[in-house]
Protein backbone atom coordinates (compact mmCIF):
# COMPACT_ATOMS: atom_id res chain seq x y z
CA UNK A 1 0.00 0.00 0.00
CA UNK A 2 2.91 2.28 0.63
CA UNK A 3 4.54 1.89 -3.22
CA UNK A 4 0.41 2.96 -4.48
CA UNK A 5 0.33 5.82 -1.67
CA UNK A 6 3.67 7.22 -2.85
CA UNK A 7 2.38 6.78 -6.45
CA UNK A 8 -0.59 9.03 -5.61
CA UNK A 9 1.16 11.52 -3.88
CA UNK A 10 3.92 12.14 -6.64
CA UNK A 11 1.04 12.21 -9.23
CA UNK A 12 -1.47 14.57 -7.00
CA UNK A 13 0.40 16.90 -6.16
CA UNK A 14 2.86 17.83 -8.73
CA UNK A 15 -0.89 18.73 -9.73
CA UNK A 16 -1.80 20.55 -6.79
CA UNK A 17 1.24 22.67 -7.06
CA UNK A 18 0.10 23.97 -10.32
CA UNK A 19 -3.28 25.54 -8.91
CA UNK A 20 -2.48 26.09 -5.42
CA UNK A 21 0.85 27.49 -6.36
CA UNK A 22 0.86 29.28 -9.66
CA UNK A 23 3.68 31.86 -8.54
CA UNK A 24 6.32 28.67 -7.83
CA UNK A 25 4.78 27.16 -11.14
CA UNK A 26 5.20 30.14 -13.06
CA UNK A 27 9.16 30.72 -11.47
CA UNK A 28 9.95 26.67 -12.45
CA UNK A 29 8.85 27.80 -16.06
CA UNK A 30 10.87 30.69 -16.25
CA UNK A 31 13.56 28.64 -15.45
CA UNK A 32 13.17 25.76 -17.14
CA UNK A 33 10.86 27.17 -20.14
CA UNK A 34 7.12 26.11 -20.86
CA UNK A 35 8.32 22.81 -22.39
CA UNK A 36 10.66 22.21 -19.37
CA UNK A 37 7.85 22.38 -17.19
CA UNK A 38 5.14 20.34 -18.70
CA UNK A 39 7.54 17.67 -19.66
CA UNK A 40 8.67 17.43 -15.70
CA UNK A 41 4.87 17.10 -14.77
CA UNK A 42 4.43 14.63 -17.29
CA UNK A 43 7.51 12.89 -16.03
CA UNK A 44 6.55 13.25 -12.57
CA UNK A 45 2.71 11.96 -13.15
CA UNK A 46 3.93 9.21 -15.53
CA UNK A 47 6.65 8.08 -12.49
CA UNK A 48 3.45 8.48 -9.77
CA UNK A 49 1.21 6.33 -12.56
CA UNK A 50 3.95 3.61 -12.69
CA UNK A 51 3.67 3.24 -8.82
CA UNK A 52 0.07 3.49 -8.53
CA UNK A 53 -0.21 -0.25 -11.18
CA UNK A 54 2.61 -1.61 -9.01
CA UNK A 55 1.20 -1.08 -5.90
CA UNK A 56 -2.08 -1.54 -6.62
CA UNK A 57 -0.96 -4.85 -8.02
CA UNK A 58 1.65 -5.80 -4.71
CA UNK A 59 -1.03 -4.38 -2.33
CA UNK A 60 -2.28 -6.88 0.14
CA UNK A 61 -6.27 -6.86 -0.73
CA UNK A 62 -8.51 -7.11 1.98
CA UNK A 63 -12.33 -6.17 2.02
CA UNK A 64 -13.85 -3.01 3.62
CA UNK A 65 -17.70 -3.25 2.59
CA UNK A 66 -19.82 -5.27 0.16
CA UNK A 67 -20.95 -3.73 -3.01
CA UNK A 68 -24.35 -3.86 -3.82
CA UNK A 69 -25.16 -6.04 -7.03
CA UNK A 70 -27.68 -3.65 -8.13
CA UNK A 71 -25.03 -0.54 -8.20
CA UNK A 72 -23.29 -2.59 -11.22
CA UNK A 73 -25.80 -0.96 -14.15
CA UNK A 74 -25.35 2.58 -12.95
CA UNK A 75 -21.64 2.49 -12.00
CA UNK A 76 -21.09 0.96 -15.20
CA UNK A 77 -23.26 3.79 -16.89
CA UNK A 78 -21.11 6.41 -14.41
CA UNK A 79 -17.76 5.06 -16.34
CA UNK A 80 -19.03 5.41 -19.71
CA UNK A 81 -20.12 9.28 -18.79
CA UNK A 82 -17.25 9.68 -17.34
CA UNK A 83 -15.06 8.65 -20.04
CA UNK A 84 -16.84 10.70 -22.78
CA UNK A 85 -15.93 13.69 -20.39
CA UNK A 86 -12.23 12.78 -20.49
CA UNK A 87 -12.34 12.73 -24.39
CA UNK A 88 -14.83 16.36 -24.34
CA UNK A 89 -11.95 17.87 -21.94
CA UNK A 90 -9.71 17.44 -24.97
CA UNK A 91 -12.27 18.51 -27.63
CA UNK A 92 -14.43 20.97 -28.96
CA UNK A 93 -17.94 20.18 -27.51
CA UNK A 94 -21.45 21.60 -26.79
CA UNK A 95 -21.03 20.15 -23.14
CA UNK A 96 -17.93 22.93 -22.36
CA UNK A 97 -21.09 25.58 -22.28
CA UNK A 98 -22.29 23.89 -19.24
CA UNK A 99 -19.28 22.15 -17.15
CA UNK A 100 -16.47 24.27 -16.60
CA UNK A 101 -14.05 20.97 -15.75
CA UNK A 102 -15.08 17.74 -18.06
CA UNK A 103 -12.22 16.34 -17.29
CA UNK A 104 -11.96 16.54 -13.38
CA UNK A 105 -15.55 16.21 -13.25
CA UNK A 106 -15.11 12.67 -15.69
CA UNK A 107 -12.62 11.29 -13.13
CA UNK A 108 -14.76 11.88 -10.05
CA UNK A 109 -17.42 10.51 -11.74
CA UNK A 110 -14.98 7.75 -12.60
CA UNK A 111 -14.05 7.34 -8.72
CA UNK A 112 -17.46 6.95 -7.25
CA UNK A 113 -18.33 4.27 -10.13
CA UNK A 114 -15.51 2.59 -8.99
CA UNK A 115 -16.14 2.81 -5.36
CA UNK A 116 -19.48 1.37 -6.02
CA UNK A 117 -17.91 -1.43 -7.87
CA UNK A 118 -15.34 -2.34 -5.36
CA UNK A 119 -14.95 -2.62 -1.59
CA UNK A 120 -11.11 -3.37 -0.66
CA UNK A 121 -8.92 -1.22 1.19
CA UNK A 122 -6.72 -0.39 -2.29
CA UNK A 123 -9.35 0.35 -4.15
CA UNK A 124 -10.98 2.91 -1.67
CA UNK A 125 -7.12 4.55 -1.10
CA UNK A 126 -7.54 4.88 -5.28
CA UNK A 127 -10.34 5.59 -6.01
CA UNK A 128 -11.33 7.95 -2.99
CA UNK A 129 -8.05 9.54 -3.18
CA UNK A 130 -8.22 10.44 -6.84
CA UNK A 131 -11.94 11.39 -6.29
CA UNK A 132 -11.47 13.82 -3.67
CA UNK A 133 -8.85 15.08 -5.67
CA UNK A 134 -10.64 15.91 -8.88
CA UNK A 135 -12.70 17.80 -6.29
CA UNK A 136 -9.63 20.29 -4.35
CA UNK A 137 -8.68 20.93 -8.02
CA UNK A 138 -12.06 22.20 -9.32
CA UNK A 139 -12.06 24.49 -6.70
CA UNK A 140 -8.02 25.41 -6.67
CA UNK A 141 -8.31 25.64 -10.55
CA UNK A 142 -11.68 28.20 -10.19
CA UNK A 143 -9.68 29.98 -7.50
CA UNK A 144 -7.05 30.63 -9.94
CA UNK A 145 -8.92 31.14 -12.48
CA UNK A 146 -11.59 33.18 -11.51
CA UNK A 147 -14.93 33.62 -14.22
CA UNK A 148 -15.84 31.06 -16.36
CA UNK A 149 -15.63 32.21 -20.20
CA UNK A 150 -17.94 29.52 -21.61
CA UNK A 151 -16.66 28.09 -24.95
CA UNK A 152 -19.11 28.44 -27.80
CA UNK A 153 -20.99 25.59 -29.18
CA UNK A 154 -19.63 23.61 -31.74
CA UNK A 155 -21.59 22.46 -35.22
CA UNK A 156 -23.73 19.12 -33.91
CA UNK A 157 -21.13 17.00 -35.75
CA UNK A 158 -18.18 17.75 -33.67
CA UNK A 159 -19.90 16.59 -31.17
CA UNK A 160 -20.96 13.06 -32.89
CA UNK A 161 -17.76 12.81 -33.76
CA UNK A 162 -16.90 13.39 -30.22
CA UNK A 163 -19.41 10.51 -28.78
CA UNK A 164 -17.67 7.67 -31.65
CA UNK A 165 -14.15 9.05 -30.07
CA UNK A 166 -15.47 8.45 -26.57
CA UNK A 167 -17.01 4.51 -27.46
CA UNK A 168 -13.84 3.47 -29.13
CA UNK A 169 -11.76 4.96 -25.99
CA UNK A 170 -13.92 3.23 -23.45
CA UNK A 171 -13.98 -0.59 -25.76
CA UNK A 172 -10.08 0.08 -26.11
CA UNK A 173 -9.89 0.50 -22.02
CA UNK A 174 -12.31 -2.32 -21.32
CA UNK A 175 -10.04 -4.56 -23.53
CA UNK A 176 -6.73 -3.08 -21.64
CA UNK A 177 -8.50 -3.40 -17.90
CA UNK A 178 -7.45 -7.07 -16.94
CA UNK A 179 -3.45 -5.71 -17.76
CA UNK A 180 -3.78 -2.83 -16.55
CA UNK A 181 -5.47 -3.41 -13.26
CA UNK A 182 -5.63 -7.35 -13.10
CA UNK A 183 -9.96 -7.48 -13.37
CA UNK A 184 -11.88 -8.28 -16.76
CA UNK A 185 -14.59 -5.91 -17.45
CA UNK A 186 -15.77 -7.59 -20.82
CA UNK A 187 -17.19 -10.94 -20.11
CA UNK A 188 -15.30 -13.84 -22.32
Amino acid sequence: MLMLATGLTLFTVVHLLLGAAPAAAGGLQRKIGASGRKGLVALVSLGGMVLVVMGWRSAEVYGLYATPAALRIPALLLITISIYLFVVANRPSAIKRFLRHPQLTGLFLWSVAHLALNGDNRSVMLFGWLGTWAVVEIVLINRRDGPWDRAPAPPLATDLVTAVVAVVVLYALAWAHPWIAGVRVIPG
